[in-house]
């Protein structure tokens, strides 16, 4: 973040994850959110291996401008350059594939899903480790209550798995 206040851009070119060198280091979601507070006019890329939709749908939500698959050709990220400097979005081929298959828009900035608040807590306690058995237990519900909540708010949130659950949590900051 020093280095964006000392040096002017138009354009900020990052890794989704990067290793932290220091307790005030920032990446992911809370970096581009950070940038778009403090500095709205710089555009940002960001390069991520990730393949999980709600992750890549809230990078785009956070205001990333380009989207660009570390797996794909490294000339895709000049092309998300040149397309973020005149505000045009940029997503990956494999990433609009994605995107389109979970019903995502990439156009417009995609409208993340909204959990309802009891999905949203059965999924932070699922995300602390918690068993379905255990949340139902504790909040007092059906099992079945439960797992249909999960099962719901996966669905909303374009997750195929357990992990990807998880890595969404995560990258989100509620866990």
């Amino acid at each position: 973040m020093v280095e964006l206040a000392k040096t002017p851009c138009d354009v900020l070119v990052t890794d989704f994850a990067m290793p932290e060198p220091g307790p005030d280091a920032l990446d992911g979601l809370r970096l581009i959110r950070r940038v778009r507070q403090e500095w709205p006019s710089i555009k940002i890329v960001v390069l991520t291996s990730v393949s999980n939709v709600a992750i890549l749908r809230s990078i785009l939500n956070a205001g990333a401008i380009g989207l660009v698959n570390k797996a794909e050709a490294i000339e895709l990220v000049a092309t998300a350059v040149r397309h973020a400097g005149i505000d045009r979005r940029y997503v990956s081929g494999s990433f609009v594939t994605a995107l389109a298959e979970a019903g995502a828009e990439t156009e417009s900035s995609p409208e993340e899903p909204r959990l309802s608040p009891r999905e949203e807590e059965v999924v932070r306690l699922f995300a602390k480790g918690r068993t379905i058995t255990e949340i139902a237990k504790a909040l007092n519900r059906d099992v079945r209550t439960i797992s249909r909540q999960k099962r719901d708010a996966m669905n909303k949130l374009g997750i195929r798995n357990d992990p990807g659950l998880f890595a969404f949590v995560r990258a989100q900051g509620l866990g």
